[in-house]
């Protein structure tokens, strides 16, 4: 996707209403809860190819700048949708794999999310099977991005590129450890442990 997609509207009133978004969620009753809740799902993290695309990636220290990112992600999805004329594909914005694992956490809570997203007047739209993860600088996503809240932090908003660099080093890792197909196949048996 590019700015030139012609369907998508501008980058300007998304990241306005993006903004308009975020700080309805942040300001609604029940945003402690949600982050909370979110939060705790940790140890439900075993994704081998989300999160740890991350450089020295820390859980308990990444966790929460990681909440503010798939709110965005989820704020800028939203207004896409919203002033997109509800077309949920085109709604399926590029973003960064460690944001897209994050927005995995919070849709993990539906009732309070979708509570939230009703009082603040919102569809939350992500679907696996249509999601992108070809997120790269400069591409519609990153100018929403910077629109609404200025340059998104590199440390998780990693161009596609980089990301696949980055899972073959950890594919090499994980094959050295017994772990195949980046930790969705292996061969122990538990027998001998």
């Amino acid at each position: 996707m590019s700015n030139a997609t012609p369907n998508l509207p501008a980058a300007e009133d998304v990241a306005a209403r993006a903004r308009q978004i975020m700080s309805a969620i942040e300001a609604d009753p029940e945003f402690d809860a949600f982050t909370a809740a979110a939060l705790k799902y940790d140890e439900a993290w075993t994704c081998f190819t989300g999160f740890p695309v991350i450089a020295n990636w820390n859980l308990d220290e990444d966790k929460r700048p990681l909440l503010t990112e798939g709110l965005r992600a989820l704020a800028l999805k939203a207004a896409v949708y919203e002033l997109g004329g509800q077309d949920e594909d085109m709604t399926e914005i590029p973003v960064s794999v460690p944001v897209d694992e994050m927005m995995h956490a919070m849709i993990a809570q539906p009732q309070l999310l979708a509570r939230i997203a009703e009082r603040v007047g919102i569809s939350v739209i992500h679907q696996t099977d249509k999601e992108h993860h070809e997120y790269a600088t400069g591409d519609y996503t990153h100018a929403a991005y910077v629109a609404a809240w200025g340059e998104p932090p590199s440390r998780y908003w990693l161009d596609h590129e980089e990301v696949n660099r980055r899972l073959a080093i950890l594919d090499g890792i994980y094959e050295g450890a017994g772990l195949r197909r980046s930790g969705k196949e292996h061969t122990f048996d538990f027998a001998a442990a």
